[in-house]
Parts: C-alpha cells; structure tokens; sequence
C-alpha cells in the first residue's frame, strides 16, 4: 500500500519525550472537555414544587387544614408532590446532554513518545503527541496528519455529510470523530477546551430551551380559575356576614368555597393526558423524553428537517450506470444483492465489466454475517459491491486468486482511487478527474455526467488499462486510460416521505431541510419528495445573511433548502424562526446538532442512527428515523391540545353547575337555599369529575386534526367561553337548580322560608344527582366541537364509556353508602328529583346540538 510523499521529519517520528511531555501537561492541563457544576438537586425539585401552578394548591391545601378538611389537604398535598417530582426527573434527565459529549472522548490513545509506541490515557494527550491511529480508532484530541495511508474519517456527528472524508497529509482530524478506514500518524494541535468538540459543547450548555407553549397557557387559565375563586370566595365571605353570620364561620365557608373551586384535579388531568399521547406517540416509534414535549409538537409551525436518513433511506445505492454501449436502471432494496438491472441485452456485459472494475478500485465490501448483509467501509463503496453483485459477478472468489499488487489511494488532488491487479489498473474517481486521464472518452461522456449529477446522483467515473510495467505509481499509471462507463449512485429518499410532506402543507407547517450535506445532492433529495418550495431556494450555511431578521425573511420561504451547515448555523436558524413567533422542530442525529435540538422548541433525534448527545439533548426520539414519524407525532401532538380545550371545557361547564347554587344564594341574601354545599363540590370534582375529563384527554385524532394551522392561541378562548358560559353551563344550571326547587315546592317549601332539614337534603340530593348527569352528557358533547354527541361513534373512546359507567356508581355510593350521604348533607331523591334530574342528559345534549346547528348556519354564505 502506497504511503504518503511527505513523511514526519526525524523529531517528530520519534515523537515527544517523556519529561517534555509531562511537563506540558501541567501547563496546559488534561485532554477533558470542560464541564460546568450542574444545579443543584434540591434546587431542580424546589423549582417544580414552587411554580405558579404548585403554590396555589400549596394555599389551597393549607387552606382546607384551616377550614377543618385535612384529608382533602392532604391530598392536593400529594398531587402537588407526585407531579413535581415527576417534572423534576424528566428535567434532569434532559438537562445532562452536554456531559454526554465527554462520553466521546476514548479512553486511551497510541502514540510514540521517546520513539516508542505506548498507550496513554486519552486524558494525558499534550499538544505535538505524535498520535497513530488505525481503522476503528476514535480520535482523541483535534489533529494535523503527518502521514496518511488510504485513511477516511466518518465526521457525521460533527458535520452531518453522510459520506467519510477522504484526508490526506496536513489536513485535519477532530476529536470524537472515527477513523472508518487506513491507518495515519497525525500530531495534536488541540486539546481539551481547545477542540472543536469543546466548542459544541459550550453551545450545548449555552442554548436554553424555551417554556412550552403549554406551561404558558396552563399558567394563564390558573391565575384566571385562582382570581375567580378567591373573588367568589370574598362574596361568599361578605354575603355570609350581611346575613348574620358569624365571622370565623364566613371565614370558613369562604374558604371552603374558594378550595372548592379551584382545580385541583387539572394538574393530573393534564399530566396523565400528555402520559396517555405519550403513550401512543411511542406506539408509533415516537418516543417522548419531556412530557409537555405532547402538545408542543401540536403547535409546530415549522420543522427543519434532517436528509440523511431522514427523508432518505440512509444506504447508498447504485441506480443508474452508462457504459457506451447505452444505459442501465438498477432496481433494488438497500443493501440487499438481490435486484434487477434494466438494459439492453447487448449492454449487460459492459455493466458487469464497469461493476467488477469499479469494485477493484475500492475498498468497501458488503459481507454475510448471521443471516444478514452487513455493509463495511465507506457506504458508497459498498454500494459498488452491491450492483456487482446484482451484475452477477463474484467479485470475492475472483480477488482470492487476484489480489492486488498495489493501491493508489484517493486524495484531494488527485479525486481517484486505483489499484493494481496483475496487469491491470482499475480505476474510478471523480469524472473530470478521470475522463481526463481518457485520450479519447466517448463524446457524450461529460454531458451524461452532468445530467446524472443535475438529479442529485453522485457521479463516479470508472476507467481501466491493460499492459506490463503497472505498479510504478499514479502519476505513471494513471494515464491513457480506458473510459468503462459512469455509475449514479443516490440515497433513495423513503417512500412515504412525499406524503408526509404533503400533509404538512396541509396541516401549514413549514418546512426546510437543514444538512451538512452537499448542496446539489440536498436540493435534488428535497426536489423528489416535494419539499423544494417554488422559490427553489438551495443556499449553503456560509452564504447564510449574517443579519437575523435577514436570516428569518429567508426561511419564511417554504422549502428552503440550507446545505454544509454548521452547529452554529443551525442554532441561528433556529433561534431566528423563534423570534418571528414560529414553535420550532429541528431534527438532528449528530453531536453537532445538540446545541439546535436543545435550543428548539422540539428537539426531536434519531434514535435507530443518532447518537446518544442528539438524543439526550432531543425531546423527541424517532426509533425509526422516519420523517412520517414527526408528521404522526405532531398528529398526535394536537390532538393532544384539542384534547386538553376538551376537559377544559368540561371543567369550566361544571364549576359553572357547581357555583350557581352559591350565587343564586348569595344575590338573593339567603332566601334561596344553598342547594349543594362545599363537602358535594369536592365529592364532584375529585369524584365524578375526574374519570370522564381523563377520558377525554385520551379521544383519538380525526380526519380533520391536521386540517389547517396549528391552534397557536389560549386553551381558553372565546369560543371556549362562549359554551361554557352560554351554553353547557346554564343548561347544567337550568337542570340542576330546577330539580331542587321543583322537589322544594312539592314538600311545601315558600320563598325566604326554611325549608325542613329532611326536604333540603333530599332536594339536595336531586340537584347533586343532575349536575352529575349533566357532567356524563357534558361529556360527550365535549368530544366534538362541531358536531352532536349522537353523530360521534362512542365506540372511538371505550375509556369514555368506562369512565361514565364509574360515574354512575360512584353517584350511587354518594347518595346510598353511610355516612356519606350525612357527610355530605345530601340524600336519595324523591320520584320527582329523579324524573327531574334525569332531563339534565337530553337538557344538555339538545342544547349543545342547537348552539352547534346554529354556528354552522351562520358560517355559510
């Protein structure tokens, strides 16, 4: 095997001396990268068990305890508990992403010191170690190559090119990359702080993930739900004193009603919500690493996307070949030798001489192991081999009785690999580098080239020559050459992939592909799929506007196509799409996409070809890698919001139902009695209320979910508002406090009088059993909010179902199970409660049925 020209001169062959090596160690200290002293625990778990959210169930607890309710304050106390330190362990989980980068720095490193080879801890590495590395080595510090023997490097994790680098003599090599191929003596430049590596770190730790779009809107409906309690609580407390109450008895019904009314089963609801999308993201090779990581996905409004086996398959593969005899369609699946090669009979020779050739001059190969065809070496080469072996030709059994006699390896200059066997030299290269070498290539050689190229093809060019004397060198050798043909190798992207693309259109998604790939390759990949915008934007990270509201006017353009980024480039973009108001997925695999994929919105990984620092520093990973996958993951992102506005809905109709007792109390000084009292509310809230709000939050998506923009508004709108104040609630309020005063009357009640202890608790019982009612139809016309409950198949939600069958007899345990029914002054209502009670259900339904049938006719023209 040939070496360089240039070999280390004799100080640097012997390496550094031991002594001097030591002692620049202590001046510059150990090859680590830097780390910063993560927070401390307590403060991580303090943080979550002291946020808004958090502190008003704190006081409401409290609360409870003061009013003479422990058990219910101990209660709010462990949902308060559960859920922060849930949210604290995802936190710190996702906040360990930088220190993973240390992880890519091996263990141990070659070198020559004092003209002997030794192993030394990678740590010890000194600026000028003479380093010798061999294929399968990863690379310790950041490097200058002084001899190079046939050597290429696999630098995606840091640049994202899908293909190895070539690397010749005084080229360089950075720490945590891998030697894929040769063997290579190169001298540390850089240690520790001073690497690249280092460098991507220091952006990891600096991009700091903005709050989900879901903490913000929670944390405004709870200073809204919190202000109406305590404001309610402060008429309660007035309206009690005016009628003669005492004051420490106001003061704790006040604060009986105040607890009562806030939401204290909203933070599980939406916790188990996001468990249950989670849940079926995973299902569909999604996994979630943040739970409010759900419903960010559903306010995507734009993705930057990843090529590299993301929208492509991630394995080479020869699609097209030219011989001058005419033209082949190689058909296949990845690296599966079997396939087809479509082409005139006359032409299949000239391909089978062009495959076996083209593998000669490489050297990756495909090879058998355990039942399954396992790629070695750079991926094009392999793909080489693959259309060999689909050509028919055994290329193994001919290299055991014709092994090489030399090889001219590939360079920067040179843009050829070569190599020698018997008397003849195979080679294949770059087209201009070896057509020309060709005195006379075929006249349409070139055009052809540039055709495949212009399809985002890579192009290699294979030629031979036959004759005595091979072997004296390229410069020699590599001369009047033989054109055998032209092969096109592509990245094929996945089949799905235009589809997935379409829906996001649909869904108004904007998209862009953001690689480390070449240009022409990015922009042919992003054409195919659809992706391409009409603008045909392709631009290269170094030409990127330096200005960032320039930067952003540039992606605003659909299907932008932004080749050769860097970790920078990437971090910019996104956060210049962020300050244009966009909720930003960038996907990324690489050590050099962390610092973007923490900074993002949604993070989101490749979990079956990423590595572990994109997958620490990700929200989001996709076990498949497919780009289809984000597309079901956002699917299931905002059926998750649709779902959270749902038992929202629910919520509000309810706490509508449960105040308007206190209300109609309140403005009528107490001539009206309290239909339903703290002690019910509480029964209802963390009773009957719960199952079915769950079950709401698990409603599947529809055809219709990815229809139009993403909801980017408030959880609670006018819309919300308009059905829970105009609509659900009254006609819960209308059923309810019907059935009391209906029953009342019936015993012989008369207005501002007292009514018989017996009475009120049956009456109360029937305004209990129709808000309960009404909560089970309020359900299911929650599901929808355009079409009746009667139109929706209740069999979509079985969950629904099971959790109205519980609320049922849960109803029953309240009224009939002692001491309940005397805890909570509440008993079984008479026949006409019960007949009353029951109208809540088609109360609620037809009154829901007609506010929609109403919308509808006003949307029309």
């Amino acid at each position: 095997m040939a070496t360089s020209a240039t070999a280390p001169g004799p100080v640097r062959a012997a390496g550094l001396a031991a002594e001097e090596a030591a002692g620049r160690l202590r001046r510059v200290g150990p090859n680590v990268l830097p780390s910063s002293r993560p927070p401390a625990i307590w403060r991580l778990l303090a943080r979550q068990l002291t946020h808004f959210f958090a502190l008003l169930l704190w006081a409401a607890a409290v609360l409870a305890v003061i009013a003479g309710m422990p058990e219910l304050g101990v209660a709010i106390a462990v949902v308060v508990l559960v859920n922060g330190v849930f949210a604290f362990v995802q936190e710190y989980r996702a906040d360990r992403a930088a220190d993973r980068l240390r992880d890519l720095m091996p263990a141990a490193a070659t070198v020559r010191r004092d003209g002997h080879r030794l192993t030394v801890a990678a740590a010890d590495l000194v600026p000028d170690d003479l380093v010798l590395l061999e294929a399968g080595d990863r690379i310790s510090a950041d490097l200058a190559v002084v001899e190079a023997h046939a050597i290429a490097v696999d630098e995606s994790m840091l640049t994202g090119e899908s293909v190895p680098r070539r690397v010749t003599v005084d080229e360089r090599l950075f720490a945590g990359t891998y030697l894929v191929e040769g063997a290579a003596s190169a001298i540390v430049v850089a240690t520790g702080q001073q690497t690249r590596l280092a460098g991507i770190a220091e952006l990891t730790r600096g991009a700091t993930r903005p709050p989900s779009p879901l903490a913000v809107r929670l944390n405004r409906v709870v200073k809204v739900v919190a202000a109406v309690a305590v404001a309610v609580g402060a008429v309660f407390l007035g309206t009690a004193m005016l009628l003669g109450a005492e004051p420490i008895v106001a003061f704790l019904l006040a604060i009986g009603v105040t607890v009562a009314l806030v939401p204290e089963g909203l933070l599980p609801t939406v916790t188990l919500s996001l468990a249950w999308g989670a849940r079926r993201m995973a299902g569909r090779n999604a996994l979630v690493r943040r739970l409010d990581s759900v419903e960010t996905l559903g306010s995507v409004t734009f993705i930057c996307t990843d090529k590299t086996g993301t929208l492509t398959r991630n394995e080479m593969s020869a699609v097209e070949v030219w011989t001058a005899l005419g033209a082949a369609t190689v058909r296949g699946v990845g690296y599966q030798p079997t396939g087809q090669i479509d082409t005139p009979a006359a032409n299949r020779d000239a391909v089978a001489d062009l495959a076996y050739a083209a593998v000669r001059a490489s050297s990756g190969r495909l090879s058998r192991r355990d039942g399954q065809w396992q790629p070695h070496g750079d991926p094009m080469e392999v793909a080489l081999h693959v259309l060999a072996l689909r050509a028919g030709v055994d290329v193994s059994a001919r290299e055991r009785w014709e092994p090489a006699t030399a090889i001219y390896p590939f360079d920067s200059r040179r843009l050829r690999y070569a190599t020698v066997v018997a008397d003849t030299l195979y080679v294949k290269g770059a087209p201009e580098a070896v057509l020309s070498r060709c005195p006379a290539p075929p006249p349409d050689a070139a055009a052809v080239a540039r055709r495949m190229a212009g399809r985002g093809l890579r192009v290699l060019a294979v030629a031979t020559r036959r004759g005595p004397g091979l072997g004296a060198g390229p410069e020699r050798d590599e001369r009047e050459l033989e054109l055998l043909g032209l092969v096109g190798l592509a990245d094929p992207p996945r089949p799905d992939v235009g589809q997935a693309v379409t829906v996001c259109r649909t869904a108004g998604i904007r998209l862009a592909i953001v690689t480390g790939d070449h240009a022409g390759t990015a922009g042919a990949i992003a054409e195919q799929v659809g992706l391409l915008g009409p603008d045909r934007i392709v631009v290269e990270g170094r030409d990127l506007p330096a200005d960032d509201a320039a930067l952003a006017d540039l992606l605003e353009h659909d299907g932008v196509v932004v080749a050769r980024a860097r970790p920078e480039d990437k971090l910019r973009i996104t956060r210049a799409l962020q300050a244009r108001g966009h909720v930003v997925a960038m996907t990324g695999d690489g050590v050099n996409d962390a610092p973007a994929l923490r900074q993002a919105d949604i993070g989101i990984a490749m979990g079956a070809s990423g590595s572990d620092v994109a997958r620490e520093a990700a929200d989001l990973v996709l076990l498949d890698d497919h780009f289809a996958t984000i597309v079901t993951a956002v699917e299931l992102g905002r059926a998750t919001f649709t779902n959270i506005r749902r038992f929202l809905t629910y919520h509000l109709t309810d706490n509508v139902a449960e105040l308007a007792p206190f209300l109609a109390w309140a403005l009528t000084g107490g001539a009206f009695p309290l239909a339903i009292g703290v002690l019910q509310i509480l029964a209802l809230d963390i009773g009957t209320d719960i199952l079915p709000a769950l079950a709401l939050g698990a409603e599947p998506p529809n055809a219709r979910t990815l229809a139009g923009r993403a909801r980017t508004g408030q959880l609670i709108d006018g819309a919300v508002l308009r059905r829970v104040f105009g609509i659900l609630g009254p006609a819960e309020v209308l059923a309810s406090l019907g059935a009391f005063t209906a029953v009342l009357l019936a015993g012989g009640w008369r207005w501002a009088a007292s009514p018989d202890a017996g009475l009120l608790a049956a009456a109360s019982g029937a305004a209990f059993t129709a808000i309960v009612l009404g909560q089970l139809a309020n359900a299911f016309a929650c599901r929808s909010a355009v079409r009746p409950a009667w139109r929706i198949d209740p069999r979509r939600n079985p969950l629904l179902l099971g959790a109205v069958a519980v609320e049922l007899v849960l109803l029953g345990v309240f009224l009939t199970v002692p001491p309940l029914p005397g805890l909570l002054d509440g008993d079984l209502p008479t026949a006409l409660g019960w007949l009353l009670a029951a109208t809540a259900v088609p109360t609620v339904l037809l009154s829901d049925a007609a506010a929609k049938r109403a919308r509808r006719a006003d949307a029309r023209p």
